[in-house]
């Protein structure tokens, strides 16, 4: 078992006001995972609240869960499936809560001495607010690693 506790912390970086809270977050986080025969699972969680910021918008507190399931295969190809799900405990809205879910598959790849992931997925929105997104989405990233 792999466990870890820190804090989490917010900060107002949001380019639009839309897209933030206009508010200085902190709070606990913690991580517990277990990994063999190529599965890994287990839980990120953290909380936030707010402790500053633009007095005109309402105050953050904010739980955030991502229990999470991937099989790595022996040519380093890895299915995952989890959830990033939001729980806002001070909300005017009907539905307090945001669960995508997502499913992915990543692969880790070689070019010279190079190391990266290439992942593409699917995200489908299980439960949201009424503003908040609906429907499907897709994600796709590559990751540069470096090693020591």
């Amino acid at each position: 078992m792999i466990w870890g506790v820190g804090p989490v912390f917010l900060l107002p970086t949001a380019s639009n006001d839309l897209l933030g809270g206009e508010k200085w977050g902190l709070g606990p986080t913690a991580v517990l995972l277990k990994q063999e025969s190529g599965w890994t699972y287990g839980m990120l969680a953290n909380h936030i609240w707010s402790v500053a910021g633009t007095s005109s918008r309402p105050a953050i507190s904010s739980t955030f869960l991502q229990p999470f399931l991937s099989f790595t295969t022996k040519s380093y190809t890895t299915y995952g499936v989890n959830t990033e799900s939001t729980y806002s405990w001070k909300t005017n809205n009907s539905t307090p809560w945001s669960v995508p879910i997502n499913l992915s598959v990543t692969q880790l790849l070689k070019v010279g001495n190079q190391r990266f992931t290439l992942q593409a997925g699917a995200r489908y929105w299980a439960d949201s607010p009424d503003a908040g997104a609906h429907g499907w989405g897709a994600r796709f990233a590559v990751t540069f690693l470096f090693p020591k």
